[in-house]
Formats: structure tokens, C-alpha cells, sequence
């Protein structure tokens, strides 16, 4: 467990949850599960969306399939554009998060609360050519590498770590590869 840089005054609270923003090109897939995992694993500590550049405005079946093993309803979940979270009066974010490599590179709005970037590129599950069971297969270990990170990550923001060692911890400890 990494704490250093833990320091009191810049703990996560459940009176200021950590506000993440997940970011995929088409929206419809990675970041979309993303979005729930870190809902469902923050518990209140964590208030997390997802947007894309390029947003496909509809959500992958096989990605409400896997979002559909978790032991809550979510949500209503839906695919849109990132600029939704860029004007001068959306709520300010603290981390934003990409899951894909094209949109890492794309050049990405101002978001208010000048969040920290991170980058945890997974594999698009949507481009597996093949069968039915061939694409679920690709979204279930797609869900199960973010799960597993953002449990990981709930674990760190019970023992107090930062936002700034928090920051680190994240870039560090992407995924695992799906």
C-alpha cells in the first residue's frame, strides 16, 4: 500500500468525494464500466462519469451484461460527448481518466477544477471480431481489469492516502491488460 505523501489535510472524504471522469473515444464501452465500478467500489467516496470524444451514443450490450453482475442497479448509464463536463459551470473534477489510447492522444477539453490525467489503457472489447461468446469473453476481462484496479483503489482511499500521493498511485498502478 503506497501512503507516502498521506497528509491529513489532503485526505478523501466522504464530505468531498473524489470526482473522476473516465474518458473512451466511443463511450460505450470501457469507460461506461468504468463509470459503475468506481460508483459501485468508491461508496460514496468516489462520484464517477464517463464521456467520450467521439461518443457512439449508444452502450454496448455486452457492457450492460457485465455491469449487470454487480448486486445493485445502477445508474441509468448512457453515452455522451465530454464536452458536457467542460463548461465553466460543470462541477469541477479532480481526476480524469483514459481508458483508450486514441483518446489519451486526442487533445482533450479544459475541464473545470484542473483535474490530474491518467492514462489506463485497456484493450477495446467492442473491435473482438467473432462470436457472441468470443465478445463476451473480451468484456468480461475488460470488467474484471477494471474491477480489479478500482477495488485496489477503494482499498488505498480507505487507508487515507492523498490526492496528490492518490495521483501517483493511479499512474502507477494501471490495470492489468485484458
Amino acid at each position: 500500500m503506497l501512503l507516502a505523501g498521506r497528509d491529513e489535510a489532503d485526505a478523501i472524504s466522504s464530505q468531498q468525494p473524489l470526482r473522476i471522469l473516465v474518458l473512451c473515444t466511443g463511450n460505450s464501452a470501457r469507460s461506461i464500466m468504468g463509470e459503475v465500478l468506481l460508483n459501485y467500489h468508491g461508496g460514496g467516496r468516489i462520484v464517477a462519469r464517463s464521456a467520450g470524444s467521439w461518443p457512439t451514443g449508444v452502450v454496448n450490450p455486452f457492457a450492460l451484461e457485465q455491469i449487470a453482475r454487480l448486486p445493485v442497479t445502477p445508474l441509468a448509464v448512457r453515452s455522451k460527448r465530454w464536452d458536457e463536463f467542460a463548461h465553466a459551470d460543470s462541477t469541477p473534477l479532480d481526476i480524469v481518466v483514459t481508458v483508450c489510447d486514441n483518446a489519451a492522444r486526442e487533445a482533450c477539453p479544459d475541464f473545470p477544477g484542473a483535474p490530474s490525467r491518467v492514462h489506463w489503457g485497456l484493450p477495446d472489447p467492442a473491435a473482438v471480431a467473432g462470436s457472441d461468446a468470443d465478445k463476451r469473453r473480451a468484456f468480461s476481462d475488460c470488467f474484471d481489469a477494471l474491477e480489479g484496479r478500482i477495488r485496489q483503489l477503494a482499498v488505498e482511499i480507505d487507508a487515507g492516502l492523498g490526492r496528490m500521493a492518490l495521483d501517483q498511485w493511479m499512474t502507477e498502478n494501471p490495470p492489468a491488460q485484458c
